[in-house]
């Protein structure tokens, strides 16, 4: 009868699964709630780190569009500054035009104007000299100067100067030549004949006339007693 020989059959011990390393003087079960307060106490510094983060990135968001902001303000505010002044240059260089064009029709206008006042202004050179007329005041061409209006030297340049009993300030007694604006513009004064009072000249009181007219008749002798015989 023969021996079996032992260990071929037999099943090899199975390996102990690894226990966490515990504390001297701690058991199993005191060690797993250790590990996981070791987790939890890692997770929320991470979370701080990354707040802090996107906090820092949204500062800077913030701080580069009120940068660009404020650079489309100023630059709208230049433009529209641009816009005003471009306007004002058009409008200004559009009323000299209108003034250099005006300004060559002047001598034109004397001329209908001397032609009326001779009564040749007939036919049709009035209808041509009406229509020009027309035109020019569409333009904004207006004409002033009038007899009996006061001398102003800014609109009115006196050519004649004389002396004259009835006026009381220096005025206007003829227009040489009619004087044109536009709008506000003068483009040529009014040339005109001034008077002045008379330097020295003094104004009849009526009640002096009256005084002069009840005096003593002429060829009556004053002293009014009888003759001695």
């Amino acid at each position: 009868m023969t021996e079996e020989t032992p260990g071929f059959d037999e099943q090899q011990p199975q390996a102990q699964p690894q226990q966490p390393d515990v504390p001297s003087g701690a058991t199993s079960d005191d060690a797993e709630p250790q590990a996981a307060s070791r987790e939890k106490g890692a997770a929320p510094a991470g979370d701080a780190d990354r707040t802090a983060a996107v906090t820092a990135q949204l500062d800077q968001v913030r701080t580069a569009l009120g940068e660009r902001t404020a650079d489309l303000q100023r630059l709208q505010a230049e433009y529209q500054n641009y816009r005003r002044r471009v306007e004002r240059d058009r409008i200004a260089v559009k009323e000299i035009a209108i003034a250099n064009l005006l300004t060559e029709l002047l001598p034109v206008l004397d001329d209908i104007g001397r032609a009326r006042e001779h009564g040749e202004l007939v036919g049709g050179f009035k209808s041509v000299a009406e229509s020009l007329e027309t035109v020019a005041a569409k333009m904004g061409l207006q004409q002033f100067g009038k007899e009996g209006e006061p001398f102003d030297p800014t609109i009115h340049e006196a050519l004649m100067h004389s002396y004259a009993p009835d006026v009381t300030e220096t005025t206007c007694v003829a227009i040489l030549q009619p004087g044109y604006r536009i709008g506000e513009r003068t483009i040529r004064p009014a040339r005109v004949a001034v008077a002045e009072p008379q330097p020295g000249a003094q104004t009849v009181k009526p009640a002096e006339e009256s005084g002069a007219a009840e005096g003593d008749a002429p060829g009556e002798d004053k002293d009014s007693g009888p003759e001695e015989g």
